[in-house]
């Protein structure tokens, strides 16, 4: 998402699919994408939802070297009936809802150098593909991330994609959810990174609050450093039901007369599993200061 139709690369079609070149990896490439797979594969043992790792065993994706998408939508397509296609990168709204809403996944096809290995702005590869597409294939989370496409091209027509991105910023990207097992990790964002996945769970100082749709369009988000706050689903299936049980439009109207919330807020109706001390943020303000 956040481009603008005007800056699509010539090699790219009209909705910003590339070939994905597989064979263009080479040796370092591969073992990048080992080495990330190994750590956080381990790591994510006892902390991830197990529908997670039940995608990456249907997908196969404890193959070495960087999935070929051919084979992974040979695998995923018979499974929930999305595919996955190749993107130069992020693109615009309108089209990356549009993939959604038809169970297609756009995802980059580059992927981190070492110096980036625990930390790079712009979703790559293992983001986009370990991080996304084994829950695809878990048909109740496939068709939530459909309706979410679909929910973006009515947002977009009413002008309140920013209020929907939150959504998916603390659901798709960095959503926990709760099981008999305690709490696990489900979001992209959280599950493709080491340091975060610790953080996310076992860290005292974010607030980890129970899913509330309104409330979530109103809070503010951190695209730069861990989350001060996460939002904890019951299970996949609520997930879906509230969302899509939800009409939008009035919703919208509702927001647009409310003040937005800070990362770390708190109300009086929240159901607060964690109340969080919130000292890895006040470190860093400190450190800056």
């Amino acid at each position: 998402m956040e481009k603008d139709a005007a800056d699509r690369p010539a090699h790219a079609a009209e909705d910003w699919t590339i070939p994905q070149d597989w064979d263009r990896y080479d040796a370092a490439d591969h073992a990048m994408w080992d080495r990330l797979f190994e750590r956080q594969a381990h790591m994510l043992e006892g902390r991830v939802v197990p529908e997670f790792l039940a995608g990456l065993d249907i997908l196969r994706m404890d193959r070495p070297g960087i999935p070929d998408f051919r084979a992974l939508n040979e695998r995923l397509m018979p499974a929930t009936g999305w595919q996955v296609v190749a993107v130069p990168g992020l693109v615009p709204d309108r089209l990356f809802f549009d993939h959604l809403a038809n169970r297609r996944f756009p995802a980059g096809r580059f992927i981190r150098t070492p110096s980036q290995e625990d930390y790079l702005e712009e979703p790559d590869i293992f983001h986009d593909v370990f991080g996304h597409v084994p829950l695809l294939a878990n048909p109740v989370f496939a068709d939530y991330m459909q309706a979410y496409g679909r929910g973006g091209l009515r947002a977009d027509g009413l002008g309140a994609i920013e209020k929907l991105a939150r959504l998916y910023w603390y659901t798709v990207e960095f959503g926990l959810i709760d099981t008999p097992q305690g709490l696990r990790l489900y979001g992209a964002g959280i599950v493709s990174s080491n340091a975060e996945s610790h953080f996310a769970l076992e860290d005292p100082s974010p607030n980890r609050i129970g899913f509330d749709l309104k409330r979530i369009m109103r809070t503010r988000y951190r695209i730069d450093d861990f989350q001060q706050s996460y939002f904890v689903i019951d299970s996949f299936e609520q997930l879906l039901a509230q969302t899509t049980g939800a009409d939008f439009a009035p919703l919208y109207a509702d927001l647009a007369g409310l003040p937005d919330l800070d990362t770390d807020a708190i109300l009086p109706g929240d159901r607060v599993l964690t109340r969080g001390t919130q000292a890895y943020a006040q470190k860093k303000e400190e450190e800056l200061s």
